[in-house]
């Protein structure tokens, strides 16, 4: 680890860039601004989306009678998710438990990466002329942003799907009664917009920290880096799982108050 001895700083540096496609002029090249993609963390996003689901489509597929490791696996996840998620949400649905199911398992893949050798991908792409690489999706507030935004949306649509005029009339009456409905209003647009934000940042705060911390570990001398990394790597494990049954949690949680009634 002759970099990260001799320059920790520009190590640290390195570690923590993105490979990025400035969308102007569709170059790796970080200064695009507003037009610049963040490609390691989508293209790390969708090739875990891909083994992830492909794998529980295959496991569906060639179902048994006499179930092998992989459907017994599916089928427990499966099982987990639909318990926890009818213990919360209330009211028939099909697509809540496929949604539960899906942030959970796609947040830990992302999250697991984290485990993975700090300076493993980077050198690995760097030997085909990849400058820099981050191979933690829910690292970059870009990836974490996007998913707590697509539950607000969801969020948003089931409030008027279940309560359709109710849904203005609440944000209108609701706590202090239809006299005061712009502090009413207020106070409602501040508590919708306080959950995608909690959500994303939660979320990213935690596997960034994680990160840094493996990073920092990497510093060290190798002789010394075994011992911490392998203490931490192994209380990450509860971080990364406790991080995606959170955002579930909390994302069905949001989906049922959106369906109930004040």
């Amino acid at each position: 680890m002759s970099e990260a001895s001799t320059n920790p700083g520009q190590y640290i540096q390195h570690h923590l860039e993105h490979l990025t496609l400035n969308l102007k002029t569709f170059t790796i090249d970080k200064d695009g601004g507003f037009w610049t993609l963040n490609l390691d963390t989508m293209l790390v996003s969708i090739f875990i989306g891909i083994i992830v689901f492909g794998s529980l489509w295959l496991g569906a597929r060639h179902m048994n009678e006499i179930p092998g490791k992989l459907q017994n696996f599916v089928e427990m996840i499966i099982e987990y998710v639909e318990t926890t998620v009818n213990e919360i949400f209330h009211h028939k649905s099909v697509f809540i438990p496929s949604l539960a199911l899906t942030i959970f398992l796609w947040i830990f893949c992302m999250n697991a990466m984290d485990l993975l050798p700090v300076d493993f991908l980077p050198h690995l792409l760097g030997l085909f002329g990849v400058p820099y690489f981050k191979s933690v999706p829910t690292a970059d507030p870009n990836a974490t942003f996007a998913m707590s935004l697509s539950v607000f949306a969801l969020i948003i649509f089931f409030n008027i799907k279940a309560k359709k005029m109710g849904f203005l009339k609440e944000m209108l009456t609701f706590p202090f009664g239809p006299y005061l409905f712009p502090v009413n209003f207020v106070f409602r647009l501040i508590e919708e917009c306080v959950k995608p934000l909690s959500l994303a940042l939660r979320l990213f705060g935690n596997m960034f920290a994680g990160e840094l911390i493996f990073i920092l570990i990497a510093i060290m001398p190798w002789w010394i880096q075994w011992p911490p990394g392998a203490i931490w790597a192994i209380f990450h494990i509860l971080i990364i799982t406790l991080q995606a049954f959170l955002f579930m949690m909390l994302t069905i949680i949001y989906l049922s108050m959106a369906h109930d009634t004040h």
